[in-house]
């Protein structure tokens, strides 16, 4: 989202409202990684999620505005069109503090795996890429939590087959680093 607005601001770097509206998702971004030193792994504290919360509308009018006095085909425009029709996307934070707001980590623990996509061919049927993906989500997180990934699966996998489906909230990487630390 904040880079299709940087875009807006290289295009016409006179441009207050693309400018506001970068400063106010860079102060979200900031909010959000004080508050991820604060609580830990796997949650954002009550407060900062108010705030969050409260910063968000405020981004949602400025887009609102921004919109409205933005020519159709500018950068500008396409920016706060594309933000408003992924707006749900965007702000399911808010209902789950334990997301975060960029998943750029995950990104970036992919990459490797983008770049060697020819040898990934072999995963044999459509239904295997998910599942693939699913293990090497698991897998980073523990790494990003540095969290021993053997340890986590030892304790995890064998009652995974038994457990209610809403026990998953515990089993994430998350969950488990903080009953075990």
């Amino acid at each position: 989202m904040i880079r299709k607005f940087k875009d807006a601001v290289k295009v016409n770097p006179a441009d207050t409202a693309a400018i506001t509206i970068v400063t106010l998702i860079e102060e979200l971004f900031a909010i959000d990684a004080r508050a991820g030193t604060e609580a830990g792994p796997g949650g954002t504290p009550p407060a900062a999620a108010g705030i969050r919360a409260a910063l968000l509308e405020e981004i949602r009018q400025q887009i609102a505005v921004a919109r409205r006095s933005a020519l159709p085909a500018s950068v500008l425009a396409k920016a706060c069109d594309y933000t408003v029709g992924l707006w749900p996307r965007l702000t399911c934070f808010l209902e789950h503090p334990e997301l975060e707001l960029s998943n750029n980590w995950a990104e970036n623990s992919m990459r490797p795996i983008a770049v060697g996509r020819k040898n990934w061919l072999h995963v044999g049927s459509a239904q295997a890429g998910p599942k693939i993906a699913a293990i090497l989500s698991i897998i980073e997180s523990c790494r990003r939590l540095k969290i021993p990934v053997r340890d986590y699966l030892r304790d995890v996998l064998p009652g995974l087959a038994d457990a209610a489906i809403q026990r998953v909230a515990e089993l994430t990487p998350a969950a488990w680093a903080a009953r075990h630390r």
